[in-house]
């Protein structure tokens, strides 16, 4: 296991069980953003990066009882705590990294990923393999609820011109990895992004 997800696994491993008592009033920006996703029912869709699976049960609510959503997060301690709240009703849980996802090619409908860009070692191969299991004309979400300002005031820095999730640097790294953008808000209460897989 490399360095990157050793970081990562210790890093959110220590913060699982108070993961949802830190962030309690996110929940309605998780349900919003699912909604201008604009999921149908029957849909299948991943939740990349899931953490306690607070998108889980929006994503079951978009997709219906004939839709299939999964869960995917590399940190077995986020997955307890996920199972703990109950959301492994919405959603299979997979102890899996988003980087090697163990999905055919082309199975899913689309892909939401809160929080996820940030922590991809290598952001052009890991989203290349976010379109890889995703079918052409499918979508995909990257979200925070909260905008790029706002997280870096929440960790005491300043935004730089080389934040990867600023539009000018985004939307050309999803273009290298088979996505189109097709929106982008950034704004205090939410940053979301929606492109659309390249056929």
């Amino acid at each position: 296991m490399s360095e990157d997800h050793t970081h990562v696994q210790e890093f959110f491993g220590a913060r699982a069980a108070d993961w949802d008592r830190k962030f309690p009033g996110d929940g309605p920006a998780f349900v919003t953003a699912v909604a201008e996703f604009g999921l149908r029912p029957g849909d299948r869709v991943l939740d990349a990066g899931c953490g306690t699976g607070r998108a889980l049960p929006a994503l079951r609510a978009a997709v219906g009882p004939s839709g299939t959503v999964l869960g995917a997060d590399l940190t077995p301690q986020m997955l307890a705590a996920a199972r703990r709240a109950g959301r492994a009703a919405d959603g299979a849980l997979l102890l899996a990294d988003v980087a090697r996802l163990p999905l055919r090619v082309g199975c899913l409908d689309a892909v939401f990923a809160a929080g996820l860009i940030a922590h991809l070692p290598d952001p052009g191969a890991n989203l290349r393999e976010l379109a890889r299991v995703v079918r052409p004309g499918g979508g995909l979400a990257l979200f925070h609820p909260i905008g790029r300002a706002a997280l870096a005031a929440r960790h005491g820095r300043d935004l730089t011109p080389q934040d990867m999730r600023a539009e000018p640097n985004l939307r050309p790294l999803l273009a290298g990895s088979g996505w189109d953008m097709t929106s982008y808000a950034d704004e205090d209460d939410r940053y979301l992004v929606l492109a659309v897989r390249r056929a």
